[in-house]
């Protein structure tokens, strides 16, 4: 009841499924370290590159807990096409599949219920110009007003509406949303929202006058994001430290 079946998938997937493995099972332990999960619910999804595979992890089962081996393959309905013994909640990969299917540079789609993001996405004004780390999600941000439970396939062509080409969504009432062509790209980007999202409450909860950033700036930022965030500058250059923290913290995570 309380032992989780065990896999060794590493000599039985392809070299390109496996590092997308440890990558997002890394990724799934960052985001249970920094205090970002929300028990066994949320998910962070990717892609298996040249394939219309999806790696989402197994429901049931804590983030700290998620290994390269029992995360599950999916296609892009969420019909189970490896998964073992493992299942997945549908409902759960219905905002990945939405955003999948239209954003084909989407390699990782990262969507978590933090304090933070869910008390700025509940703000009227929402994400304000009040930080640097402001600036590199304001560059590239959309909202979707909160509609429920995501089950209804008609909120899905919403969704995608809102998102657009943008790389950070804010769901109203519920969290927030990043992806990347790689998985480092997303979890930086959330990073990057959720230090945001933190600082704007805090300076808020100061009472203190705040100091906006000017539009002209925020109008800029856009370029001057994309030199930051892309390339060897951005979560390619950050991500291999991050897989380090994650094999220092543990190295089960591989397996």
């Amino acid at each position: 009841m309380f032992d989780l079946p065990e896999r060794d998938l590493k000599h039985h997937v392809s070299e390109n499924e496996w590092r997308t493995r440890l990558d997002l099972a890394a990724c799934y332990r960052l985001v249970a370290h920094f205090g970002w999960d929300d028990l066994i619910y949320t998910h962070i999804s990717a892609q298996i590159p040249n394939t219309e595979h999806y790696l989402i992890n197994a429901f049931g089962v804590a983030f700290d807990e998620v290994t390269a081996s029992n995360l599950v393959k999916i296609d892009i309905n969420g019909n189970i096409l490896d998964g073992g013994e493992f299942d997945i909640n549908p409902a759960g990969f219905t905002i990945h599949s939405a955003i999948h299917e239209v954003r084909h540079d989407a390699g990782c789609v990262m969507h978590l219920h933090t304090n933070s993001t869910i008390a700025v996405a509940s703000q009227k004004q929402g994400l304000l110009p009040l930080s640097q780390y402001s600036m590199f999600s304001m560059a590239s941000m959309s909202y979707h007003d909160y509609e429920g439970l995501a089950v209804n396939p008609e909120e899905k062509r919403r969704l995608q509406q809102n998102l657009g080409t943008n790389n950070h969504l804010l769901l109203r009432n519920h969290g927030g949303l990043t992806l990347g062509a790689t998985i480092g790209d997303a979890f930086m980007r959330m990073y990057d929202l959720n230090r945001a999202c933190e600082i704007q409450l805090m300076l808020q909860a100061s009472g203190e006058e705040l100091i906006m950033v000017e539009q002209p700036i925020v109008d800029n930022i856009i370029a001057q994001a994309n030199v930051v965030h892309t390339g060897s500058t951005g979560g390619q250059k950050s991500w291999p430290a991050m897989m380090r923290k994650a094999y220092r913290l543990d190295p089960g995570f591989a397996k």
